[in-house]
């Protein structure tokens, strides 16, 4: 069964969202950093054998053993494969874009590094387990688990290789097949650059479906679509492409929705929408008010409370410095809204990150603003830019910290919404970047956000204050949904 790219978007997003996503990654993902796939490296092994490698490759473990069983050792085909992984790689875009996903599981065969070495770049915890002996602890305050099934290029004597490896691996990796098949009935898995005819997943699949019969858990992988050019005739082309076509039935067995593509480069944009998609659910909220005109000071308090109630009502989490005269009022929005949903936590709808206000020893406070802002921002998907001023020698100026905001949420690549209506420095951002702010968005949300700059809100008066709040929670609702 095949799944359109944008409902498995829409689907694998919401598996990030109730924590429940893992990954499955197979040599393909390492080939765009410029490791070999199995194919090539056991193309001398064949030649050796004096046999094609193009008609062994749905069988090159079988090969491997072969190789292993005429020279009596495994040396050869270790120094091969160390050769060839012992190279530094650079990561791919894809590996980044896999280690900054809220991802807390990571599966592989592979016997390369780049997983482990995107989620430390990222500033993650990793605790690897590349043998059974390693199931048994953890690292402690770990944020991701990468389990290498087949072991590790730093053990290259007890990678799983040949046939005979896979005929004992159930004898011998009896905790990796536990908790992979635990992972498989519990968490959503994409399989990205694997190749389902590794016996051991193949077992494992078949077991799980056994169990559960019709009840198994849905996954995804992402397959590139066969084409002509890349066959010597069309007898050929059409042969592989009604294997291909076999293959993705066969999968849906195991409850595996297939995702084909036209290029590889496509991954690369699946996952960019992915992660866009994914931080489109946090908020983040840029504001300081001493004054709230055109409102008064109840219905400026009010608006924000509400704001802020209705978004985590609506299943978004708020990012705030705690801006003066704002922050506040968003705390206490979020607070009204768990104190009526006894199972939500803070945490889950609320990150705060107050701003230091003097300095003391040798911090430098500028400093500490900028990478409190950057830190904020760069977790969000969103920008709401709220009034914007403050009290300066008695007098109410603008506050310039929101335009710094701006350029940091425009680097992070964040959707920005400065709400025209609540003035001040607000209403700068808006008419200053008006065309790029317009740029961002498709004609029904550019609509939408022109309804609610243009709106003639009764600022004393509530029930017009819910309308532009609703107005504003339809919005971000709509941005969240694009892609």
């Amino acid at each position: 069964m095949t799944i359109d790219k944008k409902k498995f978007i829409e689907k694998y997003v919401k598996a990030l969202e109730s924590n429940t996503a893992a990954i499955f990654a197979g040599a393909g993902l390492s080939c765009g950093a410029g490791y070999v796939n199995w194919k090539t490296l056991l193309n001398e092994a064949a030649e050796e054998l004096e046999l094609n490698i193009d008609k062994e490759e749905h069988d090159l473990v079988g090969l491997a053993q072969h190789y292993i069983n005429k020279k009596r050792s495994r040396g050869n085909l270790n120094t091969v494969i160390m050769e060839q992984f012992s190279t530094r790689a650079e990561l791919t875009e894809n590996h980044k874009l896999l280690a900054k996903l809220p991802i807390d599981t990571y599966w592989t065969t592979n016997y390369d590094c780049m997983i482990e070495k995107a989620l430390d770049s990222e500033g993650r915890i990793v605790d690897v387990k590349r043998n059974q002996n390693q199931l048994t602890v953890s690292v402690a305050d770990k944020d991701a688990t990468v389990y290498k099934m087949h072991g590790d290029i730093d053990s290259i004597d007890k990678i799983i290789l040949t046939r005979d490896d896979y005929e004992k691996y159930n004898l011998t990796h009896p905790k990796f097949r536990e908790i992979l098949e635990g992972d498989l009935l519990s968490k959503t898995f994409l399989f990205i650059g694997f190749s389902f005819t590794d016996p051991n997943i193949s077992y494992i699949l078949s077991r799980i479906r056994l169990v559960l019969e019709d009840n198994t858990r849905p996954h995804y992988c992402i397959l590139k679509e066969v084409e002509e050019k890349e066959y010597d005739n069309t007898e050929e082309f059409m042969y592989a492409k009604i294997k291909q076509q076999l293959h993705i039935e066969d999968l849906s067995r195991f409850s595996i929705e297939t995702l084909l593509v036209k290029d590889y480069i496509e991954i690369t944009e699946i996952l960019e929408s992915i992660y866009k998609r994914y931080r489109r659910k946090t908020i983040f909220i840029s504001g300081s008010a001493t004054e709230y005109l055109p409102f008064n000071s109840e219905t400026g308090k009010y608006f924000l409370h509400q704001l802020s109630k209705k978004l985590v009502e609506n299943d978004f989490k708020l990012v705030t410095g705690f801006g003066l005269g704002v922050g506040s009022y968003v705390i206490n929005g979020v607070a009204d809204y768990i104190n009526s949903n006894k199972k939500s936590k803070l945490q889950n709808h609320l990150n705060i990150l107050p701003f230091s206000q003097d300095s003391s020893g040798d911090l430098d406070l500028k400093e500490v603003w900028k990478k409190n802002r950057l830190e904020m921002i760069s977790e969000c998907g969103m920008a709401l830019f709220l009034f914007g001023n403050k009290e300066k020698d008695g007098k109410i100026v603008l506050a310039d910290g929101l335009e710094e905001e701006y350029k940091i949420a425009e680097r992070q690549e964040l959707v920005r919404l400065p709400i025209n209506v609540t003035g001040y420095k607000t209403k700068n951002l808006s008419e200053q970047y008006n065309e790029e702010i317009n740029i961002q968005f498709k004609e029904k949300i550019l609509k939408m956000y022109n309804e609610i700059n243009e709106y003639k809100c009764d600022f004393s008066n509530k029930q017009s204050i819910d309308e532009l709040v609703q107005k504003i929670v339809n919005l971000v609702i709509e941005i969240k949904k694009t892609k």
